[in-house]
């Protein structure tokens, strides 16, 4: 695996099945042309899911025409109740990538314990992999997830898949766990979206971008990721040709790391701290309830969490994106706002919290810094 990946989720016509002959010609060539870049530079992991609209149709137009012993093509399939589904799905898949096999197959989205249970139950949809693996048209088997933490320990912990598929980037560390874990069970770890939801790192705000000085953003995110050597691949959702280029300034950057890497992170902590004050900076996490705990199943987690980033930061931007896509997003992204908060009582699940008197204050701060117009998930847009 080289350490970035194509992904395959913002180049596409639609986020909808449409005919091939529907996809505008500039829509394609531009995908293409994107492909041909990523092979061009090495980066020879091509990743896309069923999910992803238009994305894989497109692409069975010309990975056919590329040497198929140099690619490695991974798509991902949702896991659901009925492993028959999983398997038409999965053809589907193949059919519109125009190919004999993937090397990747990720169960994509085992993102609460049902999906989870969809996966692993004998007969389910690992086996309907398993099978496919054993027929030669998947390579090796894995699982994209959005989960807790310690559910993507329980899955890993099953050794029963190759790699995994992760959110973990310098703003959001919380899965450092199942990184670790992973590694003990000989997996590959994959990095989503660091450069969206890991901080909108290619629209940052100023005051990051003076934080990370002399690199970008999105070259010091890549490169505090890939100074951990439990991670073996970052996704690069490039949307045209020109969207590698930041990204390899990176590569250059590895064996510098324990130079670069210590102040630029002091930095960023002493700004989080005098915005926010050392024992909250330290000690916020500790005690909080999930969604399902919590009264009108508030986020409370992620929206201190969007809160210490628009404070500490001034990462308004990217916590008006991910703070309006609670109430839309379901299990990828569960729980609801803060609008409403003062129906609400909040102090029996805040109860193991050593903040338990300041965050229904913190939280209505939220609102009122993030509020706005609900978002959808890009998968369910035009």
């Amino acid at each position: 695996m080289p350490v970035f990946s194509c992904g395959g989720m913002r180049y596409q016509y639609k986020w909808q099945d449409v005919p091939l002959q529907e996809i505008p010609t500039n829509n394609q060539t531009n995908l293409e042309a994107t492909i041909r870049r990523s092979l061009e530079l090495g980066i020879t992991h091509i990743e896309t899911a069923r999910g992803y609209g238009s994305s894989e149709l497109q692409l069975g137009q010309i990975l056919p025409k590329l040497p198929r012993e140099k690619l490695i093509v991974q798509t991902k399939v949702s896991p659901c109740a009925d492993p028959d589904e999983f398997l038409q799905t999965f053809e589907q898949s193949l059919s519109n990538l125009a190919l004999d096999y993937v090397d990747l197959l990720g169960l994509h989205g085992i993102n609460n314990r049902e999906l989870l249970d969809d996966s692993l139950r004998p007969g389910g949809c690992l086996d309907v992999a398993y099978q496919l693996q054993a027929e030669g048209k998947v390579r090796h088997i894995g699982f994209s997830t959005h989960a807790p933490t310690e559910m993507i320990v329980e899955a890993i912990a099953t050794d029963r898949f190759d790699y995994v598929n992760l959110h973990w980037y310098y703003i959001n560390q919380a899965n450092w766990a199942a990184i670790e874990a992973a590694a003990q069970h000989d997996m590959g770890v994959f990095i989503i979206s660091p450069s969206n939801k890991g901080g909108l790192l290619y629209e940052p705000s100023q005051r990051l971008i003076d934080l990370c000085a002399p690199l970008s953003p999105m070259v010091f995110n890549d490169l505090f990721c890939l100074s951990h050597p439990q991670v073996h691949t970052l996704s690069i959702g490039a949307a045209r040709p020109q969207d590698f280029d930041e990204h390899l300034k990176t590569l250059d950057l590895l064996d510098q790391a324990d130079q670069l890497l210590p102040v630029i992170l002091e930095r960023l902590e002493k700004a989080a701290i005098d915005q926010l004050g050392e024992h909250w900076w330290h000690t916020w996490q500790q005690g909080l309830p999930r969604p399902e705990e919590t009264p009108g199943q508030i986020n409370v987690p992620a929206i201190l969490w969007l809160r210490n980033l628009a404070l500490a930061y001034d990462m308004v931007a990217y916590g008006k994106m991910r703070y309006n896509l609670l109430g839309n997003a379901g299990h990828w992204f569960p729980g609801q706002r803060a609008t409403d908060l003062d129906q609400y009582d909040l102090s029996a699940c805040l109860i193991n919290s050593p903040h338990a008197d300041k965050i229904p204050q913190y939280l209505q701060e939220a609102d009122r810094l993030l509020g706005g117009q609900a978002v959808q998930r890009l998968s369910q847009s035009d």
